[in-house]
């Protein structure tokens, strides 16, 4: 059984940072593409960043470049979203997914938007993230 878990929301400053994660059990996570969405309050889902299994690329919305970073964590079947330089308008719960048991072809990007939200067939139960002074 394929199972997703999300940890590492957390209330911080304005500025600061949190790592959110997304480990895996019963899938080989980085054989497979994973998205990070995320939901504010009153505002619909919206694709953060993503990366490719089959070659490793990154992807990233414009609002969060140079702020967020996502990488796998092989050892720990973990894919990783490193958030610097938090923002309020960061503030929501974060969920993580994966195209698995349909990886894309190899060098198909993923969209950091989410426009191919279709494509993923498991979901993290999500993380809260809260940026407050």
């Amino acid at each position: 059984q394929v199972q997703l878990v999300n940890s590492g929301g957390n209330s911080v400053q304005p500025g600061g940072s949190l790592r959110l994660s997304c480990t895996a059990a019963g899938i080989t996570l980085h054989y497979y593409t994973v998205g990070w969405f995320r939901q504010a309050p009153g505002k619909e889902r919206e694709g953060v960043s993503c990366i490719v299994g089959s070659d490793g690329q990154t992807y990233y919305i414009d609002s969060v470049k140079g702020r967020f970073t996502i990488y796998t964590d092989i050892a720990n079947n973990t894919v990783h979203l490193q958030m610097d330089s938090l923002k309020p308008e960061d503030t929501a719960v974060y969920y993580c997914a994966t195209d698995y048991p349909y990886p894309r072809p190899y060098g198909t990007p993923c969209s950091p938007g989410g426009e191919d939200v279709s494509e993923y067939h498991h979901w993290g139960q999500g993380t809260l993230v809260t940026v407050s002074s």
